[in-house]
Parts: structure tokens; C-alpha cells; sequence
């Protein structure tokens, strides 16, 4: 065997992992990035489970981190969407990396791959498998 490196602490995944690591916030970068979803509600219809309180804490802490955008048109009743700032749009080919990764390593059910097919055809992504 080889010599053991020393591995250190390495900041730039530490970052990321602090900016990314929320439970919701991947989902939630899938769903405005490649789905275009932008209002609240819209996201807490996709991300299946997520408490109201839990959408609103990651979407200001993915504001915060400058992956999104925040636009409120001060209207009655309130509308707010959220877009993709730089950063977030420079993160749109990691989020179709894991997509493909994670279609090719993971079993899904026949829907489930039907669901996948279909957003593919929609978006105009290349099918993985």
C-alpha cells in the first residue's frame, strides 16, 4: 500500500456544505432551476412533506447565500417568486449532474421513471439511461 496522505479541512466543500446542506434546499434549487417554479406555494406543492415554517427558513437562507432572489411587487394579495441569482444559475450543472447521477445508481418504479421520462421530454434533458 501507499503512503498515507494527511487529509485536511477543506473549506471549499465545507462552504458548500453549509450552503447546500439544508434538507429542502437541493429540491428546492431543482424545482427553480430546471422546473421554473417561483412562487411558495408552487415549491411547497413539489417538495412533498416540508412544513410551511421549514420552506420559508431555507428560501431566506438560500436568499442569504445568494443562491436566490427574492421579488416582492408589494401587491394585495402578496406576491413574491424567487428566481435564480448568478450563483444559483452557475450551480444548474450540478443540479443536472446529480439528476443523472442519481437516476442512474437509484431503483425507481415504473411511474416514477414514467415521471422522470416526462420531465425530461419537457425540459429538454437528455435521458441518462
Amino acid at each position: 500500500m501507499g503512503e498515507r496522505r494527511n487529509v485536511s479541512w477543506c473549506p471549499a466543500i465545507s462552504s458548500l456544505q453549509r450552503v447546500v446542506g439544508g434538507k429542502w434546499k437541493i429540491e428546492i434549487l431543482f424545482y427553480v432551476a430546471l422546473e421554473d417554479v417561483r412562487h411558495f406555494g408552487e415549491l411547497r406543492r413539489c417538495l412533498r412533506g416540508v412544513s410551511e415554517s421549514t420552506l420559508s427558513r431555507q428560501l431566506k437562507e438560500l436568499v442569504s447565500d445568494d443562491f436566490l432572489e427574492r421579488v416582492d411587487y408589494q401587491e394585495v394579495p402578496p406576491r413574491v417568486e424567487y428566481r435564480l441569482t448568478r450563483r444559483g444559475e452557475s450551480f444548474r450543472p450540478l443540479l443536472q449532474a446529480m439528476w443523472d447521477w442519481s437516476e442512474a445508481e437509484f431503483e425507481f418504479s415504473q411511474a416514477e421513471a414514467e415521471q422522470m421520462r416526462e420531465a425530461r421530454e419537457r425540459l429538454g434533458v437528455a435521458q441518462v439511461r
